[in-house]
């Protein structure tokens, strides 16, 4: 091994080890509630020095904060929005699950929830239809939003400055159906916006057809897309308009369970 690599090698393993002690010092807290840095440094079993210096890195970024009376630390209002973000799936999983279950019944097709995740559709839950050809597991993936309905619905809920913000300079081509335009994408977004629903067939795989809803909360924000894919000589044009009436109705009835009322 170079003397490249060996550094290289060397500065991976002291950053995994950093993160390891971070997550170590969270943990510490959250079991005592209240923690100063000797205490930390000796649950790690490094020099105090060491373990100031990462407990000064997580209170900058508003993970842990200090409590003035004891000079000990608790865990910062970051942890918080953290848990936040997640607690929010997780609320969305819950409410959308028996409706997509109803759904994947009515449809026989395969039912995706998905959100907005770092300029990606990040597919939260999956429920599978009844028809013999199912769609492989999305769940835990991030799709690309140019590319599916899903994307185009959470695109819908941003503005046009929003959009161009999350999206690449330039859109990849998965087939020869990808809208590789910035300008077509916001034009389809708005008519999505428009209409209240997407439709999307061949473009992030040929013989792909599917059909997204926006779930919305009591602002009105899109918070989430509900969809039904299948095979295109499956899931053909009438059975389409029929599940994008059904998505349209399940997605309303998902946001109201979040405070949004139509009108």
């Amino acid at each position: 091994m170079s003397n490249s690599e060996t550094h290289s090698s060397s500065v991976h393993s002291g950053s995994v080890q950093s993160v390891d002690r971070a997550v170590t010092i969270l943990e510490v807290i959250a079991r005592t509630g209240l923690a100063g840095v000797t205490g930390i440094a000796a649950e790690l079993g490094v020099h105090k020095s060491t373990a100031s210096r990462i407990v000064s890195t997580l209170e900058a970024r508003g993970l842990v904060e200090q409590d003035q009376h004891r000079g000990k630390y608790r865990l910062g209002l970051g942890i918080l929005r953290l848990a936040g973000a997640t607690t929010a799936r997780l609320d969305i999983v819950q409410e959308a699950r028996p409706i997509a279950k109803l759904l994947a019944e009515r449809t026989g097709e395969t039912i995706n929830v998905a959100v907005l995740s770092d300029g990606a559709a990040l597919y939260l839950d999956q429920v599978s239809g009844n028809a013999s050809v199912q769609s492989h597991n999305w769940v835990g993936q991030r799709i690309p939003l140019h590319a599916t309905s899903n994307g185009k619905v959470l695109l819908s809920g941003l503005s046009e400055a929003g959009i161009r913000t999350v999206l690449e300079s330039k859109l990849p081509t998965y087939t020869p159906h990808t809208v590789t335009s910035i300008p077509r994408l916001l034009t389809e977004v708005a008519e999505v916006v428009a209409a209240g629903f997407s439709i999307v067939i061949d473009e992030l795989e040929v013989g792909l057809t599917a059909v997204s809803a926006p779930v919305r909360n009591a602002h009105g924000d899109v918070i989430a897309s509900i969809s039904a894919s299948g095979p295109g000589f499956r899931f053909t044009d009438e059975k389409v308009g029929a599940a994008k009436d059904l998505l349209v109705a399940a997605a309303t009835d998902i946001s109201s369970r979040f405070g949004w009322r139509e009108g």
